[in-house]
């Protein structure tokens, strides 16, 4: 999310550790690396490797959008370990039939990467179920900020709730929860471009304004997968998740009143952001860490771990473009 304050100085450069190439966790699993390939999804990646698709989320910092990107790398669990895991007989407490008692169910606020089986898959039903109970084709695409039925004890949703006020460990008004919602339900009815359509809009923009592409692909896919109609609870708008001070500040910059639900505006208002952070800051990882903190609160409080696990995903991202 862009921050609120314009940029400040910074502190010194932060380093980014590697990942070992195999690494113990305390589940006593053993994780390698896995680059994506062209059509792979992280269902299909976390049934091959034996571990659910909320783990891989955890373990990779995807955040809330479950995205992944060909040539992206991700840490997966040892095949092997999987299978020693999976083969493991069952206790003899368990070989009784256990009965579950379902719940009537929940909603799932669909996020940019959702896919049915993946919805399927984490709620403990099938795509047939899932689809029948929504009205739907199997085949049918998801539309980002659709609530989907889901049934069984095992639904819950993980998305951000508009009735609510905190996401990621911060309250907000609730004014701006109300008005994240209707930014939300605005954009919900509006035709937006593609993502690719996206891409190709923010490489032109950063070139226009003298911004690494990469680096503004990266920022760009980090807040919202490239899609528009992206709201966060915080107000938070559109591919570049700008907040409406952000807007008005980067609007003098750009010379005219940009339209943050508006693609081209939104883009130009993140990258006329990221021109003056890059600009202002020493190196490229703090202007990330700008983004996402402000660079007048990381130089009056370092980076919060939320930032360094976004610095971390940003840098990934950027070398994978």
């Amino acid at each position: 999310m862009a921050p609120v304050l314009p940029p400040a100085t910074v502190p010194p450069t932060v380093d980014l550790p590697e990942t070992a190439p195999v690494l113990a966790t305390h589940d006593d699993r053993r994780w390698t690396r896995h680059t994506v390939r062209p059509g792979e999804t992280l269902f299909g990646i976390s049934m091959r490797h034996g571990v659910d698709v909320a783990t891989l989320v955890r373990r990779n910092d995807l955040g809330s959008r479950r995205m992944i990107m060909t040539g992206e790398v991700l840490e997966v669990p040892l095949r092997g370990a999987a299978r020693a895991t999976a083969a493991r007989p069952a206790s003899r407490s368990s070989s009784r039939p256990v009965t579950k008692t379902r719940d009537p169910g929940s909603v799932h606020l669909v996020r940019p990467g959702d896919t049915l089986s993946g919805i399927a898959a984490e709620s403990g039903t099938t795509v047939a179920r899932l689809a029948k109970l929504n009205g739907i084709s199997p085949s049918d695409p998801l539309a980002v900020g659709r609530r989907l039925r889901v049934p069984g004890t095992a639904a819950r949703s993980t998305s951000p709730r508009f009735d609510e006020n905190t996401f990621e460990g911060r309250d907000y008004p609730r004014a701006v929860v109300a008005a994240a919602e209707r930014n939300r339900r605005a954009l919900a009815g509006r035709e937006v471009p593609s993502r690719d359509a996206v891409r190709a809009m923010i490489v032109r923009t950063a070139r226009a304004h003298g911004v690494d592409p990469r680096l503004a692909l990266a920022i760009g896919y980090q807040e919202s997968g490239w899609d528009q109609r992206q709201v966060s609870v915080a107000n938070a708008v559109g591919v570049m998740q700008v907040v409406p001070s952000t807007v008005e500040w980067t609007s003098q910059l750009a010379g005219r009143r940009l339209d943050p639900l508006e693609t081209q505006d939104n883009i130009t208002s993140g990258v006329v952001l990221l021109r003056v952070l890059t600009r202002s800051a020493d190196t490229r990882a703090e202007a990330i860490a700008g983004y996402y903190q402000g660079l007048a609160s990381v130089q009056q409080h370092g980076l919060y771990p939320d930032t360094r696990r976004y610095l971390r995903r940003v840098e990934r991202l950027r070398r994978s473009m």
